[in-house]
């Protein structure tokens, strides 16, 4: 009896350690790189590491705060140390704050608990200065990424590794000119901009004013990386029900895409075998709604719950993406980003050439639309007058 039960808390305790080891692996997922965003809105992320020195850190704030800017700073511990005054200007200013790790090492030649250990001591460095927090987001020193440091990053709760796809180069002295040029000819809608906030990029601050005036005459709107981050269009595909008496071959006329490509993004080997009922995919018709964050200035008797109700979020959401620490700290005139909410897509319309057989009510249900709707989009005065050969607008 003894026996059975050691046995039975053997077992109990292998299966409580796969359990324990399944979450962990489950919650520790890898980091993701960002280079740029994807998005067709005209933003950009202005970024500063910020060193040892931090020696033109008041400079580029005052800056920035003339020029209604917010920005990122990647803030290593050791500068932390040395200029802790300067970090709390950061973080006053409401710049979004990262972590660039303690002591700036190469991160591909450390262990996981290394990694962990650099991180670790930043946020907490970080955290007692300012209040607030470095996550999710992390740069690391030197550019210096792999796999297993995507890993370990993520391990220890950076769910973003921010890089750039603009590379001032302003540590090795640049004008301001040479900057602003590497801006201004690389600049693409989503862009990370890479500076340093050190005496060894004195260029760097006087590139600033000219750099912010071009790009908002060229139309740039100037967010923070999380906020960039929200802009990343998810792609969605057009998809059609097939109805009684529908072929690839109608199918693929009507959505103006040849069988073959539509066969292949619903990987169908044999042409003739589609169902009623059957969802397929219509390839090439992709769209991108504009991801386009609604922001709300908080009024009188507000809290984050009650704004976070209004529009449909979770205070935990609204936080992160204000970085804001303590929820119960939001004040009157402050402006929220909302995450999460989106400009309705420009509505498109798609054509439909009339068919033997087809009538208006029958055309209206194959697209799910009403008969008055596309007999307003195409001026048709008698509903049960439509030829064969004509082409409909079918309005969404």
């Amino acid at each position: 009896m003894k026996r059975k039960v050691i046995r039975g808390a053997m077992a109990l305790f292998i299966l409580l350690a796969m359990v324990i080891t399944q979450s962990i692996s489950v919650s520790a997922a890898a980091s993701k790189f960002v280079t740029s965003v994807n998005t067709t809105s005209k933003v950009v992320a202005l970024t500063f590491d910020d060193g040892a020195d931090g020696a033109n850190t008041n400079k580029i704030l005052d800056i920035l705060a003339k020029n209604n800017v917010k920005a990122t700073f990647f803030l290593t511990g050791s500068g932390a140390n040395n200029h802790p005054q300067y970090i709390k200007n950061i973080a006053a200013k409401g710049h979004q704050l990262g972590n660039h790790s303690y002591t700036h090492p190469d991160f591909t030649k450390l262990t996981a608990t290394q990694m962990k250990s650099e991180l670790d001591r930043t946020e907490a460095l970080i955290k007692s200065l300012t209040g607030k927090t470095t996550k999710p987001i992390f740069r690391a020193p030197f550019g210096a990424v792999n796999s297993t440091v995507l890993s370990g990053v993520g391990a220890a709760g950076y769910g973003y590794t921010i890089q750039w796809n603009i590379d001032t180069v302003d540590w090795k002295g640049l004008t301001a000119s040479q900057i602003n040029t590497k801006v201004q000819t690389n600049i693409k809608p989503g862009s990370i901009v890479l500076m340093h906030t050190g005496a060894g990029a004195p260029g760097t601050p006087l590139a600033l004013p000219t750099m912010i005036s071009q790009l908002k005459a060229k139309g740039y709107k100037f967010v923070t990386v999380s906020q960039l981050l929200a802009y990343q269009n998810t792609p969605t595909n057009k998809t059609y029900t097939v109805k009684s008496g529908d072929t690839l071959y109608s199918i693929a006329r009507t959505y103006g895409v040849t069988v073959s490509a539509l066969a292949a993004a619903n990987n169908i080997t044999n042409y003739s075998l589609i169902y009623v009922g059957q969802v397929l995919i219509i390839p090439g018709t992709t769209v991108t709604p504009p991801t386009t964050t609604v922001k709300y200035t908080v009024k009188s008797g507000d809290t984050l719950y009650k704004i976070a109700t209004m529009y449909n979020t979770t205070v935990a959401k609204i936080a992160a993406a204000n970085n804001i620490t303590n929820v119960n700290s939001i004040y009157v005139g402050q402006v929220l980003i909302i995450p999460g909410t989106t400009v309705t897509p420009p509505t498109t319309t798609v054509k439909y050439t009339v068919k033997s057989g087809d009538t208006l009510y029958k055309i209206a249900t194959m697209y799910n639309t009403t008969v008055a709707k596309i007999a307003a989009a195409n001026n048709i005065t008698n509903v049960n007058s439509i030829y064969v050969g004509q082409v409909l607008t079918i309005p969404k």
